[in-house]
């Protein structure tokens, strides 16, 4: 498979593009339940239960901050590809913003799903 450069990535909330932002993580876990018991013999035994998923964006100040604790449509882009991209519902869960006088105004948003995620097909 080709390497994919991040440079054409993208955050969209409700369908429009967040402006400033430069990077953003998504972190896509499986849960488990250990379900280790005698007949096991000594090894520890797992079986699947939920899924989740969070992350965060973040990048340069450009208009007004996302709303914490608003619920969003959240599509990460890791290209302008239609397939590279991961996506569901998700709530805002803090904003950090930083200041440096020598620097721009800088935002960071934490998120965490609110449902399935789509996770991309190419």
């Amino acid at each position: 498979m080709a390497k994919l450069a991040g440079k054409a990535g993208e955050v969209t909330v409700a369908g429009g593009s967040v402006a400033g932002i430069d990077a953003w993580t998504v972190d896509y876990k499986a849960n488990t339940d250990e379900t280790t018991d005698f007949s096991v013999a000594g090894v520890e035994a797992h079986i699947p239960t939920t899924t989740g998923w969070n992350g965060t964006f973040e990048g340069k100040k450009d208009g007004v901050p996302q709303a914490i604790g608003a619920e969003i449509a959240l599509v990460l882009k890791e290209s302008q590809t239609s397939t590279q991209k991961w996506t569901g519902q998700a709530i805002v869960t803090g904003v950090s913003a930083s200041v440096n006088a020598k620097g721009l105004a800088l935002y960071k948003y934490t998120f965490i799903g609110t449902g399935a995620l789509t996770v991309p097909t190419a």
